[in-house]
């Protein structure tokens, strides 16, 4: 019999994935959506659509009721959805940790406890740790990888909500979760790395800080194969980072996406912190008159000025046997041929 699934969040960027990956495994696959979330990238007609509204819990628990009445229990649900950015840092605990609280409230109500609750974290939990100059490694490495044994110290709001909701499904007794906490995500239909590619097919490359900076990505599909890699194994109760394993130089995503693009000419300007926070200031002041969350903003402006995004990932191939197929090179390639093939650039 197949199992069924839920993904919240499936409309965005990693949710789709998922979905797609879902449906490739053989899962009965439900879509959590919002009434206003675009389809553009669901499609296929083996997916089915339910409205979930994370605001109340008594909506949810009515919604997931009307489910279970009709179609059963899921086995597995995947908590993908969430803001990156808003204009009001108040509402990434009401997007990020109430919604998260609501829905295990509704689900519980309901007697709907999946086999495995699977939650979308971030390594932007732990903030701006393990940042000073332990000397060369040998690879030329200054800093060492964030490892699971280290205290969460964030410093963004997005981080806060982030690590006080892991907080929260931990403290539930006996509550199945396995929580990812990936490093940067990039690919197709991601919107925040393809500001980079768009600058730099207009000529612009802009970094900031002079300190060293050691930074980390995962390929969407990457990061969706250690998720499925987990639920194939049934492992709850444990927290993985998720990484692509290597460690780059902040200059090489953009030296790719310029080789990618057909080497166009390119000015690079690398700009102090101190004028990238009030470029980020301004852009929080102008997110809020427009009621548009801007891509620079104060909570931006900490996650760029962070130096080490090292994590270790050794647990996840050690335990789940992930082994990661896209370094830097591969993804930027099959990203930037989905922006041309789709019209992005």
């Amino acid at each position: 019999m197949k199992k069924s699934i839920l993904i919240t969040g499936a409309s965005g960027f990693i949710g789709s994935f998922l979905v797609e990956e879902a449906l490739k495994q053989g899962f009965t696959t439900w879509a959590g959506v919002r009434g206003s979330s675009s389809l553009n990238y669901l499609q296929d007609k083996r997916i089915n659509l339910i409205k979930l509204d994370f605001r109340s819990i008594d909506a949810l628990s009515t919604q997931l009721g009307r489910h279970v009445e009709k179609h059963g229990k899921w086995d597995v649900i995947i908590h993908c959805a969430g803001v990156t950015k808003c204009n009001d840092s108040r509402d990434f605990d009401r997007f990020n940790y109430q919604a998260t609280v609501n829905l295990i409230a509704a689900l519980r109500e309901q007697g709907m406890r999946p086999e495995q609750f699977v939650y979308i974290s971030s390594l932007s939990i732990f903030g701006p740790i393990r940042e000073k100059p332990v000397g060369d490694d040998g690879n030329g490495l200054l800093y060492r990888p964030i490892t699971e044994k280290d205290e969460p110290k964030p410093n963004t709001a997005y981080g806060r909500s982030k690590v006080r909701t892991e907080r929260y499904i931990k403290s539930l007794v006996d509550y199945p979760y396995l929580i990812y906490r990936p490093t940067g995500v990039y690919g197709p239909r991601e919107r925040d790395y393809f500001l980079m590619a768009k600058s730099i097919k207009q000529h612009v490359d802009f970094a900031v800080g002079y300190k060293k900076q050691e930074i980390t990505f995962v390929y969407v599909k990457d990061l969706v194969q250690a998720i499925f890699l987990g639920i194939e194994k049934g492992v709850t109760r444990r927290e993985y980072f998720v990484s692509d394993g290597r460690v780059y130089e902040s200059a090489t995503f953009s030296d790719l996406l310029r080789k990618e693009l057909g080497n166009p000419w390119m000015v690079r300007i690398k700009a102090p912190l101190w004028l990238l926070k009030i470029i980020c200031v301004a852009g929080g002041f102008l997110g809020k008159i427009t009621h548009k969350p801007i891509a620079l903003n104060p909570d931006k402006y900490s996650i760029m000025k962070q130096r080490n995004w090292q994590c270790d990932i050794q647990p996840l191939m050690d335990e789940l046997g992930y082994q990661p197929q896209y370094p830097l090179e591969r993804g930027v390639k099959e990203a930037v041929a989905w922006y041309k093939e789709n019209k992005w650039i």
